[in-house]
């Protein structure tokens, strides 16, 4: 008699991911997650959890701060640092302003967002971290789906998409020279409805925020941004109150929400299966630059 047995489409991401946790811990001497309170990096700190239980994680997670969070997010990163007993190293953009390493952009539409990058790389040079973990999904937008599980970066944080090694049967290279370092994507073969239904069937809490609720918006360009302390409105412009939810979670002066009734995980999967544009397509106006202007961040140290 002959004895099959098969993985889910779920649980064999989850096993590779959980191999990729395991194979950076034994790899790199100092690893470090980073976690923005994103359901991308709440799903990848989650499996974390469970590639070294009964242990505790054994390196810390980072937060690049932009300084302008939507309050839920940040609520929510404290209280799940604090429960799971990890080390949170938080690297800010107001810092960097404050010292005069970049200067803030002014006027409609400012936003912080490409400013993550050199807080990212000072965060990770000052720590020393030889990999950082990130949330990155090749589904998300066509530069990212360039990258390798392993994506190299050079002593000044730089990717060069055309300078990565290759990595056949789930084997990983993570060689590199003093001053490099490597970023690590967990999350590589989800997708959004992929994660969404991990979410659901782990029972994994999120920011209220990815759920709806009614919001003060502001239309402007094709999106819904929320009316918070951060959004200078422009001319003309007068917020109006809506049932939203937040598909994907960055800088609240450019992170869009779309209108939804979904409250639970569930209603959430049927909405995210019907849905032809993804969710940096639809609710991301930093990715609406150019035609490749998350490539080019990403060049220049971007997540």
């Amino acid at each position: 008699m002959t004895i099959t047995y098969e993985l889910s489409h779920l649980r064999a991401l989850e096993a590779e991911a959980v191999h990729i946790f395991r194979e950076v811990a034994a790899t790199f001497e100092k690893p470090v997650l980073l976690f923005s309170g994103g359901k991308d990096s709440v799903v990848m700190l989650h499996l974390a959890a469970k590639a070294f239980w009964p242990a505790p994680l054994p390196f810390p997670v980072m937060h690049v701060d932009t300084g302008h969070n939507f309050d839920e997010v940040i609520d929510y990163r404290d209280v799940t640092v604090a429960k799971l007993g990890i080390r949170l190293v938080v690297s800010s953009v107001q810092d960097d302003i404050d010292a005069g390493r970049v200067v803030e952009e002014t006027g409609a539409g400012a936003s912080r967002n490409r400013l993550q990058t050199a807080a990212l790389l000072r965060g990770i040079t000052e720590n020393g971290f030889t990999a950082a973990f990130g949330g990155a999904r090749r589904d998300e937008e066509k530069a990212r789906a360039k990258e390798r599980v392993f994506s190299f970066r050079d002593q000044y944080g730089a990717w060069d998409p055309r300078n990565q090694r290759p990595e056949l049967w789930n084997l990983y290279n993570g060689k590199h020279r003093k001053g490099e370092h490597i970023r690590v994507f967990p999350l590589s073969n989800w997708t959004e409805l992929d994660i969404w239904q991990y979410i659901q069937d782990e029972e994994i809490p999120l920011p209220s925020i990815y759920y709806a609720h009614r919001r003060a918006v502001v239309p402007r360009d094709g999106m819904l941004l929320a009316h918070t302390r951060f959004l200078e409105l422009q001319e003309g412009e007068e917020p109006v109150e809506m049932l939203v939810r937040f598909r994907t979670v960055g800088d609240a002066t450019c992170t869009g929400c779309v209108e939804s009734d979904a409250v639970t995980p569930e209603q959430v999967v049927e909405e995210v299966a019907s849905t032809r544009v993804t969710e940096r397509g639809a609710t991301r106006a930093d990715d609406r630059i150019s035609e490749a202007g998350m490539e080019d961040r990403k060049k220049e140290g971007y997540f």
